[in-house]
């Protein structure tokens, strides 16, 4: 049987909502919806960019603590609440993924917990075959 591992974040919402921030079972690690709130803060307030640079690097924290980085990453999900901010948020996915080039799918929502949040992202990476 496959051990399954969880990362917090800290977020508030993990002991109300019961979640983690990250879980790993086998090969995969998948991280849940993430937004650019850091506790009670959220950074980048309407600016998608700032707030998609913040996300993912909190996805990528959290999967920092299975020993992985970027390059780890083979799906993204991108979440946004006006078509308009598209560029923007492509452009931070552009300068963190690149190179990485994971399989994205992004999505134009009707809003959030939260209405200051503009972006939430998620992601899945590969550790390589599981023991």
């Amino acid at each position: 049987m496959t051990a399954i591992e969880r990362v917090r974040s800290g977020s508030p919402w993990e002991d109300v909502f019961g979640f983690s921030r990250a879980v790993a079972a086998g090969d995969r690690v998948v991280v849940g919806g993430t937004t650019s709130f850091k506790g009670s803060v959220l950074y980048g307030e309407g600016d998608p960019y700032e707030q998609a640079k913040v996300a993912f690097g909190t996805a990528l924290e959290a999967i920092a603590e299975f020993g992985l980085g970027p390059e780890a990453v083979i799906r993204t999900r991108m979440l946004l609440t006006h078509a308009r901010d598209v560029d923007a948020v492509g452009r931070a996915h552009q300068e963190v993924f690149g190179d990485v080039r994971p399989a994205t799918t992004l999505m134009v929502v009707e809003g959030f917990v939260d209405p200051r949040i503009l972006v939430e992202v998620e992601l899945e990476a590969y550790r390589g075959a599981s023991s």
